[in-house]
Protein backbone atom coordinates (compact mmCIF):
# COMPACT_ATOMS: atom_id res chain seq x y z
CA UNK A 1 0.00 0.00 0.00
CA UNK A 2 1.32 3.39 -1.18
CA UNK A 3 1.90 5.79 1.73
CA UNK A 4 3.73 9.18 2.11
CA UNK A 5 6.84 9.18 3.43
CA UNK A 6 8.08 12.42 3.11
CA UNK A 7 6.11 15.54 4.58
CA UNK A 8 6.18 17.18 1.23
CA UNK A 9 4.46 14.07 -0.50
CA UNK A 10 2.00 14.52 2.62
CA UNK A 11 1.50 18.05 1.42
CA UNK A 12 1.63 18.01 -2.08
CA UNK A 13 -1.22 15.08 -1.59
CA UNK A 14 -3.42 17.16 0.42
CA UNK A 15 -3.22 20.31 -1.68
CA UNK A 16 -4.29 18.04 -4.66
CA UNK A 17 -7.23 16.89 -2.71
CA UNK A 18 -8.51 20.71 -1.93
CA UNK A 19 -8.40 21.45 -5.51
CA UNK A 20 -10.29 18.38 -6.65
CA UNK A 21 -12.89 18.80 -4.13
CA UNK A 22 -13.03 22.31 -5.11
CA UNK A 23 -12.60 22.25 -8.88
CA UNK A 24 -14.58 19.05 -9.78
CA UNK A 25 -17.88 20.90 -9.79
CA UNK A 26 -16.85 23.01 -13.13
CA UNK A 27 -17.96 19.32 -14.98
CA UNK A 28 -21.62 20.50 -13.92
CA UNK A 29 -21.03 23.92 -15.13
CA UNK A 30 -19.89 22.86 -18.53
CA UNK A 31 -22.71 21.07 -19.07
CA UNK A 32 -25.11 22.57 -20.96
CA UNK A 33 -28.97 21.99 -20.89
CA UNK A 34 -28.66 18.58 -18.72
CA UNK A 35 -30.41 18.08 -15.73
CA UNK A 36 -27.90 17.30 -12.55
CA UNK A 37 -30.28 14.18 -12.05
CA UNK A 38 -29.27 12.74 -14.90
CA UNK A 39 -25.51 14.14 -14.17
CA UNK A 40 -25.17 12.18 -11.04
CA UNK A 41 -25.57 9.17 -12.23
CA UNK A 42 -22.49 9.05 -13.62
CA UNK A 43 -21.15 11.06 -11.48
CA UNK A 44 -21.79 8.22 -8.98
CA UNK A 45 -20.11 5.73 -11.21
CA UNK A 46 -17.00 7.87 -11.67
CA UNK A 47 -16.24 8.58 -7.88
CA UNK A 48 -16.58 4.42 -7.36
CA UNK A 49 -14.48 3.50 -10.11
CA UNK A 50 -12.09 5.83 -9.50
CA UNK A 51 -11.50 4.10 -5.81
CA UNK A 52 -11.17 0.88 -7.40
CA UNK A 53 -8.62 1.75 -9.53
CA UNK A 54 -6.39 3.29 -7.25
CA UNK A 55 -7.39 0.56 -4.47
CA UNK A 56 -5.77 -1.68 -6.96
CA UNK A 57 -2.62 0.13 -8.26
CA UNK A 58 -1.55 2.77 -4.61
CA UNK A 59 -3.47 0.32 -2.37
CA UNK A 60 -1.98 -2.77 -3.59
CA UNK A 61 1.74 -1.62 -4.10
CA UNK A 62 2.69 -4.65 -1.56
CA UNK A 63 1.15 -8.37 -0.54
CA UNK A 64 1.38 -7.34 3.13
CA UNK A 65 -1.81 -7.16 5.32
CA UNK A 66 -1.96 -3.74 4.46
CA UNK A 67 -2.65 -3.97 0.93
CA UNK A 68 -6.57 -3.42 0.16
CA UNK A 69 -7.92 -6.58 -0.90
CA UNK A 70 -5.96 -8.24 2.35
CA UNK A 71 -7.36 -5.34 4.53
CA UNK A 72 -10.50 -5.96 3.28
CA UNK A 73 -10.58 -9.56 4.24
CA UNK A 74 -9.22 -8.98 7.75
CA UNK A 75 -11.60 -5.75 8.59
CA UNK A 76 -15.02 -6.26 10.81
CA UNK A 77 -18.18 -6.12 8.59
CA UNK A 78 -19.82 -3.62 11.09
CA UNK A 79 -17.36 -1.08 9.63
CA UNK A 80 -18.01 -1.67 6.23
CA UNK A 81 -22.07 -1.20 6.60
CA UNK A 82 -20.92 1.93 8.57
CA UNK A 83 -18.59 3.58 5.86
CA UNK A 84 -21.74 2.49 3.22
CA UNK A 85 -24.11 4.44 5.52
CA UNK A 86 -21.67 7.32 5.92
CA UNK A 87 -21.07 7.40 2.07
CA UNK A 88 -25.07 7.18 1.71
CA UNK A 89 -25.23 9.93 3.75
CA UNK A 90 -22.41 12.14 2.09
CA UNK A 91 -24.45 11.17 -1.24
CA UNK A 92 -27.92 12.72 -0.25
CA UNK A 93 -25.81 16.47 1.10
CA UNK A 94 -23.74 16.07 -2.31
CA UNK A 95 -26.95 16.23 -4.16
CA UNK A 96 -28.17 18.82 -2.43
CA UNK A 97 -25.58 20.80 -3.63
CA UNK A 98 -25.19 19.90 -7.08
CA UNK A 99 -28.86 20.96 -6.93
CA UNK A 100 -27.87 24.25 -4.93
CA UNK A 101 -24.86 24.95 -7.65
CA UNK A 102 -27.50 24.28 -10.30
CA UNK A 103 -29.90 27.35 -8.69
CA UNK A 104 -27.20 29.35 -6.98
CA UNK A 105 -23.85 29.07 -8.57
CA UNK A 106 -20.38 27.95 -7.39
CA UNK A 107 -19.56 31.05 -5.49
CA UNK A 108 -22.24 30.50 -3.25
CA UNK A 109 -23.35 27.10 -2.40
CA UNK A 110 -19.57 25.70 -1.86
CA UNK A 111 -19.19 27.88 1.38
CA UNK A 112 -22.49 27.66 2.83
CA UNK A 113 -23.32 24.22 1.84
CA UNK A 114 -19.32 23.06 3.73
CA UNK A 115 -19.21 26.30 5.88
CA UNK A 116 -22.40 24.66 7.46
CA UNK A 117 -20.88 21.33 7.32
CA UNK A 118 -17.72 22.40 9.23
CA UNK A 119 -19.88 23.94 11.93
CA UNK A 120 -21.77 20.78 12.44
CA UNK A 121 -19.38 18.66 12.03
CA UNK A 122 -16.79 20.13 15.25
CA UNK A 123 -20.20 20.64 17.16
CA UNK A 124 -21.00 16.60 16.52
CA UNK A 125 -17.44 15.61 17.02
CA UNK A 126 -16.76 17.82 20.15
CA UNK A 127 -20.36 16.80 21.33
CA UNK A 128 -19.51 12.41 20.87
CA UNK A 129 -15.93 13.09 22.01
CA UNK A 130 -14.96 16.48 23.77
CA UNK A 131 -11.15 16.50 22.75
CA UNK A 132 -9.26 19.65 21.42
CA UNK A 133 -9.25 23.32 22.95
CA UNK A 134 -12.82 24.29 23.68
CA UNK A 135 -12.33 28.14 23.19
CA UNK A 136 -10.96 27.95 19.72
CA UNK A 137 -13.30 26.09 18.66
CA UNK A 138 -16.24 28.00 19.55
CA UNK A 139 -13.97 30.66 17.70
CA UNK A 140 -13.37 28.52 14.68
CA UNK A 141 -17.35 27.90 14.74
CA UNK A 142 -18.37 31.42 15.16
CA UNK A 143 -16.04 32.31 12.12
CA UNK A 144 -17.50 29.52 9.68
CA UNK A 145 -20.97 31.31 10.98
CA UNK A 146 -20.19 34.60 10.16
CA UNK A 147 -18.58 33.46 6.26
CA UNK A 148 -21.83 31.79 6.04
CA UNK A 149 -23.64 35.09 6.49
CA UNK A 150 -21.29 36.96 4.27
CA UNK A 151 -21.51 34.78 1.35
CA UNK A 152 -25.52 34.85 1.80
CA UNK A 153 -25.39 38.77 1.96
CA UNK A 154 -23.05 38.14 -1.78
CA UNK A 155 -25.79 36.64 -2.75
CA UNK A 156 -28.52 38.80 -2.19
CA UNK A 157 -26.61 41.84 -3.43
CA UNK A 158 -27.16 39.62 -7.21
CA UNK A 159 -30.62 41.19 -6.66
CA UNK A 160 -29.71 44.61 -7.73
CA UNK A 161 -28.47 43.20 -11.23
CA UNK A 162 -31.48 41.81 -12.06
CA UNK A 163 -31.15 38.18 -11.58
CA UNK A 164 -33.34 36.19 -9.20
CA UNK A 165 -32.25 35.26 -6.12
CA UNK A 166 -33.57 32.14 -4.46
CA UNK A 167 -34.36 31.49 -1.39
CA UNK A 168 -35.21 27.64 -1.67
CA UNK A 169 -31.23 27.70 -3.09
CA UNK A 170 -30.21 28.89 0.27
CA UNK A 171 -32.34 26.35 2.21
CA UNK A 172 -31.25 23.46 -0.06
CA UNK A 173 -26.99 24.81 0.55
CA UNK A 174 -28.52 24.56 4.67
CA UNK A 175 -29.63 21.05 4.63
CA UNK A 176 -26.68 20.10 2.41
CA UNK A 177 -24.64 21.16 4.93
CA UNK A 178 -25.93 19.55 8.09
CA UNK A 179 -25.94 16.23 6.30
CA UNK A 180 -22.15 17.31 4.85
CA UNK A 181 -21.14 17.43 8.57
CA UNK A 182 -23.03 14.28 9.78
CA UNK A 183 -21.41 11.17 7.48
CA UNK A 184 -17.66 11.84 9.10
CA UNK A 185 -18.51 9.78 12.25
CA UNK A 186 -19.56 6.83 9.95
CA UNK A 187 -16.18 6.61 8.63
CA UNK A 188 -14.12 7.64 12.40
CA UNK A 189 -15.94 5.03 13.35
CA UNK A 190 -14.47 2.16 10.72
CA UNK A 191 -11.33 3.73 11.02
CA UNK A 192 -10.65 3.32 14.64
CA UNK A 193 -13.27 0.34 16.07
CA UNK A 194 -12.10 -3.12 15.87
CA UNK A 195 -10.75 -4.45 12.65
CA UNK A 196 -10.18 -1.17 10.90
CA UNK A 197 -10.23 -0.72 7.34
CA UNK A 198 -7.42 1.41 5.37
CA UNK A 199 -7.86 4.17 3.57
CA UNK A 200 -7.97 3.06 -0.08
CA UNK A 201 -10.79 0.39 1.51
CA UNK A 202 -12.85 3.59 2.95
CA UNK A 203 -12.88 5.44 -0.29
CA UNK A 204 -14.12 2.07 -2.06
CA UNK A 205 -16.70 1.26 0.90
CA UNK A 206 -17.93 5.26 1.10
CA UNK A 207 -17.88 5.52 -2.69
CA UNK A 208 -20.24 1.79 -3.01
CA UNK A 209 -22.54 3.46 -0.51
CA UNK A 210 -22.62 6.55 -2.26
CA UNK A 211 -23.41 4.60 -5.69
CA UNK A 212 -26.07 2.07 -3.89
CA UNK A 213 -27.54 4.85 -2.23
CA UNK A 214 -28.16 6.66 -5.73
CA UNK A 215 -31.57 3.86 -6.00
CA UNK A 216 -33.31 5.97 -3.64
CA UNK A 217 -32.06 9.61 -3.20
CA UNK A 218 -31.56 10.34 -6.72
CA UNK A 219 -34.56 8.32 -8.29
CA UNK A 220 -36.64 10.60 -5.68
CA UNK A 221 -35.26 13.50 -7.22
CA UNK A 222 -35.74 12.56 -10.65
CA UNK A 223 -39.39 12.08 -9.56
CA UNK A 224 -40.11 14.79 -7.40
CA UNK A 225 -37.35 17.73 -8.73
CA UNK A 226 -35.96 20.12 -7.01
CA UNK A 227 -36.49 22.57 -10.28
CA UNK A 228 -38.12 21.80 -13.14
CA UNK A 229 -39.73 18.90 -14.83
CA UNK A 230 -39.53 15.26 -13.78
CA UNK A 231 -37.22 13.01 -15.70
CA UNK A 232 -36.78 9.27 -16.26
CA UNK A 233 -33.90 7.10 -17.38
CA UNK A 234 -34.69 7.53 -21.26
CA UNK A 235 -33.65 10.79 -20.45
CA UNK A 236 -30.60 9.70 -19.11
CA UNK A 237 -29.43 7.11 -22.28
CA UNK A 238 -31.04 9.75 -24.29
CA UNK A 239 -28.57 12.33 -22.93
CA UNK A 240 -25.68 13.70 -24.83
CA UNK A 241 -21.82 12.40 -24.96
CA UNK A 242 -20.52 14.80 -23.54
CA UNK A 243 -23.13 15.05 -20.07
CA UNK A 244 -21.67 11.57 -19.65
CA UNK A 245 -18.34 11.78 -20.40
CA UNK A 246 -17.93 14.94 -17.99
CA UNK A 247 -19.85 13.04 -15.51
CA UNK A 248 -17.82 10.60 -15.37
CA UNK A 249 -14.68 13.03 -14.76
CA UNK A 250 -16.39 14.54 -12.19
CA UNK A 251 -16.51 11.59 -10.50
CA UNK A 252 -12.98 10.85 -10.80
CA UNK A 253 -11.16 14.06 -10.14
CA UNK A 254 -13.84 14.16 -6.52
CA UNK A 255 -12.80 10.30 -5.90
CA UNK A 256 -9.43 11.62 -6.34
CA UNK A 257 -9.06 14.07 -4.06
CA UNK A 258 -10.91 11.62 -1.31
CA UNK A 259 -8.62 9.32 -2.00
CA UNK A 260 -5.48 11.65 -1.63
CA UNK A 261 -6.79 13.01 1.98
CA UNK A 262 -7.34 10.08 2.95
CA UNK A 263 -3.62 8.37 2.04
CA UNK A 264 -1.99 11.58 3.18
CA UNK A 265 -3.78 12.16 6.70
CA UNK A 266 -2.32 8.82 7.67
CA UNK A 267 1.36 10.39 7.67
CA UNK A 268 0.01 13.98 9.37
CA UNK A 269 -2.76 13.37 11.27
CA UNK A 270 -6.67 13.97 10.73
CA UNK A 271 -6.08 18.05 11.71
CA UNK A 272 -3.95 19.07 8.89
CA UNK A 273 -5.34 16.80 6.31
CA UNK A 274 -8.93 18.32 7.31
CA UNK A 275 -7.50 22.31 7.27
CA UNK A 276 -6.04 21.70 4.17
CA UNK A 277 -9.21 19.38 2.67
CA UNK A 278 -12.06 21.91 4.08
CA UNK A 279 -10.31 24.63 1.95
CA UNK A 280 -11.84 23.35 -0.76
CA UNK A 281 -14.78 25.71 -0.95
CA UNK A 282 -12.39 28.56 -1.22
CA UNK A 283 -11.38 26.93 -4.66
CA UNK A 284 -14.77 26.47 -5.78
CA UNK A 285 -15.94 30.06 -4.93
CA UNK A 286 -13.05 31.19 -7.21
CA UNK A 287 -14.19 29.01 -10.25
CA UNK A 288 -16.98 30.41 -9.58
CA UNK A 289 -16.19 34.79 -9.56
CA UNK A 290 -13.22 34.17 -11.90
CA UNK A 291 -13.86 31.63 -14.01
CA UNK A 292 -17.69 31.24 -14.36
CA UNK A 293 -18.21 35.31 -13.56
CA UNK A 294 -21.40 34.17 -11.51
CA UNK A 295 -21.07 38.29 -9.90
CA UNK A 296 -20.41 40.31 -12.97
CA UNK A 297 -22.68 43.11 -12.51
CA UNK A 298 -22.93 42.51 -8.94
CA UNK A 299 -21.21 45.90 -8.04
CA UNK A 300 -18.81 46.67 -5.03
CA UNK A 301 -20.29 45.37 -2.21
CA UNK A 302 -20.68 41.91 -3.12
CA UNK A 303 -16.66 41.92 -3.67
CA UNK A 304 -16.25 43.15 -0.35
CA UNK A 305 -18.73 40.80 0.97
CA UNK A 306 -17.09 37.83 -0.79
CA UNK A 307 -14.22 39.00 0.68
CA UNK A 308 -14.27 38.92 4.14
CA UNK A 309 -15.84 35.53 3.62
CA UNK A 310 -12.53 34.61 2.14
CA UNK A 311 -11.09 35.85 5.12
CA UNK A 312 -13.47 34.42 7.71
CA UNK A 313 -13.86 30.99 6.49
CA UNK A 314 -9.52 31.14 6.43
CA UNK A 315 -9.58 31.84 10.46
CA UNK A 316 -12.15 29.16 10.46
CA UNK A 317 -10.17 26.49 9.44
CA UNK A 318 -7.07 27.20 10.74
CA UNK A 319 -8.81 27.80 14.39
CA UNK A 320 -10.09 24.76 14.03
CA UNK A 321 -6.97 22.79 12.93
CA UNK A 322 -5.37 24.34 16.00
CA UNK A 323 -7.63 23.39 18.21
CA UNK A 324 -7.24 19.98 17.36
CA UNK A 325 -3.62 19.92 16.52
Amino acid sequence: MFTPHSLTIALLMMITSAICWGSWANTFKGVKNYRFELFYWDYAIGIFLISLVLGHTMGSTGHDASSMVNNVHSADASNMVSTMIGGAIFNLANLLLVAAIDMAGLAIAFPVSIGIALVVGVISSYALQPKGNALLLGTGVVCALIAVVLDGKAYGSLASTGRKVSNKSIVTCIVSGVLMGLWAPFVARAMTKGNTLGPYSIAVFLTLGALLSCFVWNIYFMKKPLVGEPVNFADFFRGPASGHILGLLGGVIWGTGMVFNLVAASFTGVAISYAIGQSAPMVAALWGVLAWKEFKGAGSKAYIYLLLMFVSYCFAIALVARANG
